[in-house]
C-alpha cells in the first residue's frame, strides 16, 4: 500500500477550509488539469457523512471515473472518502483540520493500491506516488489561495458558516 502524508498551512478558519476541502465545485476548480468533473451523486456544494460522488477526469491520457463515498465525518476537525468504484484497488484519504490560533493546518493521509499485484505495487512506487502527490500539493496550494482570500464566497454550500 502506496501512503501520501502532506501539511498545508492555511491563514483562515478551520471551518472555511474545512468546507472548501469538500467542496466539489472547488474541487473541479483544483483539479483543472486533469479536467475533473463530478458527473454523479453529489455534483455541486458540499458533500457530507454518507454521501457518494463519481468523478470523472483525465489522467494519464485515458478518461476514468472514480466512486468515492463520505465514511467519516466530523466537522470541522476530519473527513475521510474511500473508493467505491474505479482505477483503484484500494483508496483511502483522510482530510485533517486543526485550529492553531486562527490558522488551519490541513493534512491530508492518502493510502491507495493499484490492481494487478505485484506489477501495480511497482507502478504505485515508481510513478503513481509521485504523480498523485504533485495532484494533491497543487490542490492544497489552490484550495489555500481561495480560503486566503474573498474567492472562497463564490462556491455555494454555505462555505464557513
Amino acid at each position: 500500500m502506496a501512503l501520501i502524508e502532506l501539511q498545508t498551512v492555511i491563514d483562515a478558519p478551520v471551518e472555511r477550509v474545512f468546507d472548501l476541502a469538500r467542496s466539489i465545485d472547488a474541487h473541479q476548480d483544483s483539479a483543472e488539469g486533469t479536467h475533473e468533473r463530478a458527473v454523479a451523486g453529489v455534483t455541486s456544494g458540499l458533500i457530507g457523512f454518507g454521501e457518494e460522488v463519481t468523478w470523472e477526469a483525465r489522467h494519464f491520457g485515458i478518461t476514468q471515473r472514480l466512486s468515492v463515498k463520505i465514511t467519516k465525518f466530523d466537522r470541522p476537525r476530519h473527513f475521510q472518502d474511500v473508493i467505491l468504484k474505479g482505477a483503484f484497488h484500494r483508496m483511502q484519504h483522510d482530510h485533517y483540520f486543526e485550529d492553531q490560533d486562527g490558522r488551519t493546518i490541513m493534512r491530508d493521509r492518502f493510502e491507495f493500491q493499484s490492481p494487478l499485484g505485484p506489477l501495480g505495487r511497482i507502478f504505485d512506487a515508481v510513478v503513481l506516488t509521485h504523480y498523485m502527490r504533485r495532484f494533491l500539493v497543487k490542490r492544497n496550494a489552490i484550495l489555500k489561495q481561495a480560503a486566503e482570500s474573498n474567492a472562497w464566497e463564490k462556491y455555494p454550500g454555505g462555505i464557513g458558516l
